[in-house]
């Protein structure tokens, strides 16, 4: 039974279309999804007690932002379950409906002054389906383009979708350095903060709307026509029968959450606290590594179609990790580096780019959403959550905390290099 399209047939304007509208949809809700932290400091003054000491009021509303990434992993079960029951088109807009409401709704709720306890209780509520929703999106993304074009570009889908979400963090970015510039403090407080949350909503159902143009798999279809979908709950077969994929899936998730979150989230943090950089050069520069971010996932995903997963990675890695050393270790004495060593470490980290490549194809079709989302949202979920906290450690001895930690998941990325580039020439 043949379970993808065919290998050797280009390109078509339908798979562009598909490509397009799925990374477009993406980069939307990972905005809704990361929205959010940029405001913090803001909803933490207006959800809960002006008298509540200030690293109370920070501790629980980032909690609230936690919230979001713990609910990953049961959002993802979920609709990965019935992704691979009913279908991977009618998850695939579902999630993006999930994202959009309640980030719709944020814009829309009452504050502490006005509801009381109420106000932080329904805001949690509403991040708890985001991170739902983000679990299944993330991981029914890569299925979805994936299952859609010739076996021989699932690395330029996959590395393409990649781009759209991270093209998501730089709109978020963007849209909070444009409200603190259009509005005065006061007026932030009063009703600008709002404004980012709402046009994420409306934007976020538009995305709804545009996906009812895309068409299921054809992979899931010729599994449906044949009746060859899981004949038990998917996720218990992959728990007995793909062990292996999980243990390899989950290390690549490792080595792709620190990339993203230290080298992206965290290091204009850094560069202000630890090298004393201004946040408006350090957002500047985050914006220029964001960029250069999105382009090289889509030439990782190309690359990993044109010479292997493997030689990718292992080669991303070496770069990875050279790239983030340079740059940490540069910035003290080299100030005025801070752009191209950022832009640089922002193209290597466009490695990541041929992850999702591997774990599209770690598990088979029929339980493919259930396995990678497994996989995926519960790495994340326990690697996303340690890594700030393991680098934070680090920091404490030394400013290059932050590159140490890269450089160990770098050697691990190159291990599992490694070991696909001879499961390749196995297979070859």
């Amino acid at each position: 039974m043949s379970t993808a399209p065919a290998a050797a047939r280009p390109l078509n304007r339908s798979d562009y279309k598909t490509l397009s509208l799925s990374a477009l949809g993406g980069a939307l809700e990972f905005y809704d999804f990361i929205i959010f932290v940029f405001f913090a400091a803001v909803v933490g003054k207006l959800f809960f007690p002006a008298d509540m000491p200030e690293w109370l009021r920070q501790l629980q509303t980032f909690g609230i932002f936690a919230a979001g990434y713990l609910a990953r992993p049961l959002g993802g079960i979920v609709l990965a379950h019935f992704g691979d029951l009913l279908g991977r088109k009618r998850m695939f807009t579902l999630s993006i409906f999930m994202m959009a409401v309640p980030t719709l709704l944020m814009g829309l709720l009452p504050t502490y002054a006005q509801i009381g306890l109420w106000a932080p209780l329904c805001l949690l509520l509403l991040r708890i389906v985001q991170g739902a929703a983000i679990g299944g999106e993330v991981p029914g993304a890569w299925v979805f383009v994936a299952e859609h074009v010739p076996a021989r570009r699932v690395g330029f889908a996959c590395g393409t979708l990649t781009s759209g979400l991270t093209i998501g963090i730089l709109l978020g970015s963007l849209m909070a350095t444009l409200i603190n510039r259009l509005f005065t403090p006061e007026q932030l407080l009063d009703f600008a903060w709002r404004l980012p949350f709402l046009l994420g909503g409306v934007f976020g159902l538009l995305a709804v709307f545009l996906r009812r143009w895309l068409a299921e798999t054809p992979v899931f279809a010729e599994l449906h026509q044949q009746r060859a979908l899981a004949a038990e709950v998917p996720l218990k077969t992959v728990l007995r029968d793909h062990r292996p994929a999980i243990v390899l899936s989950m290390l690549l998730t490792w080595v792709l959450s620190a990339a993203i979150v230290v080298l992206i989230l965290m290091t204009p943090s850094v560069l202000q606290t630890a090298f004393g950089f201004a946040p408006a050069l350090t957002l500047q520069a985050n914006s220029l590594a964001i960029v250069c971010l999105s382009v090289g996932c889509i030439a990782a995903g190309l690359l990993a179609d044109r010479f292997g997963s493997g030689r990718v990675l292992m080669l991303g890695s070496l770069l990875l990790a050279s790239a983030a050393w340079v740059f940490y270790s540069s910035m003290a004495t080299r100030p005025d580096l801070l752009l191209p060593l950022y832009a640089l470490t922002g193209l290597a980290v466009g490695m990541i780019g041929a992850i999702p490549r591997v774990l599209v194809t770690a598990f088979p079709p029929a339980v493919r959403f259930s396995g990678l989302s497994f996989s995926y949202n519960l790495a994340y979920a326990v690697f996303g959550g340690l890594t700030p906290m393991a680098v934070a450690f680090l920091l404490k001895y030394s400013a290059l905390g932050p590159a140490y930690y890269v450089v160990a998941l770098c050697a691990l990325g190159l291990a599992v290099g490694l070991y696909l580039r001879r499961a390749e020439r196995q297979a070859a």
